[in-house]
């Protein structure tokens, strides 16, 4: 059994860890509060601006070329991975890892290995991660959760945009957790480009749900209203990974102060009883003691 003053040496130290733990927690919880307001107040606009982007797109001709839309060979593969800067958020970022190694092995893995698949991270942890891999990483952009803004998004989605439409890469995949709640975060692996067109089905019902007047032209707005669109669900994205971070670790420190608790209770206890066997031990000696004084 551990003696006394080494009981006491874990109990403080166990103590020490509980406060950090308790302090981390409060900090993510105010962060998930600002967070959380971010990305419930952009959903409903990138919302809207998708149907109306719907609705256009479905009632293009056949015969209109979208430069946004159009299939192509995935030869050359880039894939956006929004991870976190730092850990102790549970398992947060290893399943975004887990998702982009999945991706990689299984539907691109021939581009891989001809070195066509590219990893553009935006946090440091997945950028550290698949260099560790040997996988080909792009760390322009791996610190924009660093004061995150709309404006430091929006260059990343140009850059990605400017990389499709010049035939640098010729798809896109985008890779985030989905902000559900405090306890769920759903990792998302989505097609950023290509858009995906509407089926025949949805063309005509997209032709009389909704009739909008345009001007100049339609192919003109839509040419337009794209590259904003892709702004927008890019920054959502992020918005959703930055909640779901927060939203991690504060499920993560609470756990770890829980934990902390149990450890003290079971730290205290044995402390105690042996305490209680140390004056025990005393006692009888003493005891001992006086018998054989007795004797004599």
């Amino acid at each position: 059994m551990a003696n006394l003053k080494e009981i006491r040496g874990r109990i403080t130290s166990v103590m020490s860890t509980q406060q950090i733990t308790k302090a981390m927690k409060m900090v993510a919880a105010a962060k998930l509060r600002r967070a959380q307001d971010r990305i419930t107040q952009l959903r409903p606009y990138a919302q809207q601006l998708g149907k109306i982007l719907s609705n256009l797109s479905a009632t293009l001709d056949d015969d209109v070329a979208v430069e946004f839309t159009k299939e192509r060979t995935p030869e050359k593969v880039m894939v956006v991975v929004v991870t976190a800067d730092r850990g102790l958020c549970g398992a947060f970022n290893a399943n975004i890892i887990k998702a982009c190694l999945s991706l990689a092995q299984e539907k691109y893995s021939s581009q891989a290995e001809s070195g066509n698949l590219q990893f553009l991270n935006i946090g440091t942890k997945g950028f550290d991660a698949l260099r560790k891999r040997g996988y080909k990483v792009n760390g322009d952009y791996v610190n924009l959760l660093q004061d995150l803004s709309f404006s430091k998004v929006k260059e990343a989605a140009e850059f990605i945009i400017e990389q499709y439409v010049s035939g640098k890469v010729d798809r896109v995949e985008l890779i985030f957790n989905e902000f559900k709640n405090v306890v769920t975060q759903i990792v998302q692996v989505e097609q950023f480009l290509p858009l995906a067109q509407a089926d025949q089905e949805g063309k005509e019902e997209s032709k009389y749900s909704v009739d909008y007047l345009l001007e100049p032209s339609k192919e003109e707005i839509v040419q337009e209203l794209i590259p904003k669109t892709l702004k927008i669900k890019l920054y959502r994205a992020v918005l959703d990974s930055n909640a779901s971070e927060q939203g991690a670790r504060m499920t993560s420190m609470d756990n770890a102060t829980e934990n902390a608790n149990e450890i003290l209770k079971d730290l205290r206890l044995t402390y105690n009883r042996s305490r209680q066997a140390a004056i025990t031990t005393e006692i009888l000696e003493i005891v001992a003691g006086a018998e054989a004084l007795k004797d004599e």
